[in-house]
């Protein structure tokens, strides 16, 4: 099932109050202080002290849990650290060479309209991922976006990104994990979203030779097509 673009006027795509600041983060950050620093800013935001922020990281490599995960996805609980969060999902991979991108919005300026928020995150990603030429979509029963790949006599889909967030006081966060070139490796010890009868892809993978400053680059583009323009924002961990 292809997405359904989202309208020019949709509550969730404009906010014409001020720019989303936009923040990315060098090096690897930790997951715990992530989550801090991503809790800190959320009730900035929804007690009216600061903007909404779009906070793009890498994080070494760790599983994270979500609300639905499951005991029995986590297949090899000691290869790397397990994180249990409250974001909707599964289980997920985050680490080098994903870009993760934390959301951090306030639907209260946005109509409340939080399938509205996973569709604009969706398109956010499709389009970016247009940018280079892969044509991506979501699928029905299904979270995240995904490619199909095809060859003489065989096809499968393969999930390129994971969305999952959480809302507070109508302010979002957590967000969603774009591969552009880790280890796919890494996801064996889970299955990834409860989804076993499907695998997972990066742009490199599909032979897009894509820098993560050149993915950062095709997000910025689909993320102000998408949600409106944004501003360099100064980092959460300071």
């Amino acid at each position: 099932m292809l997405a359904e673009p989202l309208s020019p006027d949709h509550s969730i795509v404009f906010n014409g109050d001020q720019p989303v600041e936009w923040r990315v983060e060098p090096g690897l950050v930790p997951y715990e202080a992530a989550v801090q620093a991503m809790e800190a800013r959320v009730a900035a935001i929804a007690a009216g002290q600061a903007g909404e922020l779009i906070w793009l990281l890498e994080h070494p490599p760790l599983y994270t849990a979500g609300v639905s995960s499951k005991d029995e996805d986590l297949l090899d609980a000691g290869r790397f650290p397990v994180h249990r969060t409250g974001r909707g999902g599964q289980f997920t991979y985050h680490g080098p060479g994903q870009r993760v991108a934390y959301v951090m919005l306030d639907l209260n300026r946005r109509g409340k309209d939080v399938r509205g928020l996973v569709r604009g995150l969706e398109q956010w990603v499709i389009g970016a991922l247009d940018r280079f030429g892969v044509t991506a979509d979501v699928r029905e029963g299904r979270v995240g976006v995904w490619v199909e790949r095809k060859g003489p006599g065989w096809s499968r889909e393969d999930k390129i990104a994971a969305i999952g967030v959480k809302v507070r006081k109508w302010v979002t966060f957590h967000g969603i994990s774009l591969n552009v070139e880790p280890d796919l490796d890494h996801f064996g010890g889970i299955v990834p979203c409860g989804i076993s009868d499907h695998g997972v892809t990066s742009l490199v993978d599909l032979g897009v030779l894509a820098t993560m400053d050149e993915a950062d680059a095709a997000l910025k583009a689909s993320f102000e097509t998408v949600f409106g323009p944004v501003v360099t924002g100064a980092s959460p961990l300071a």
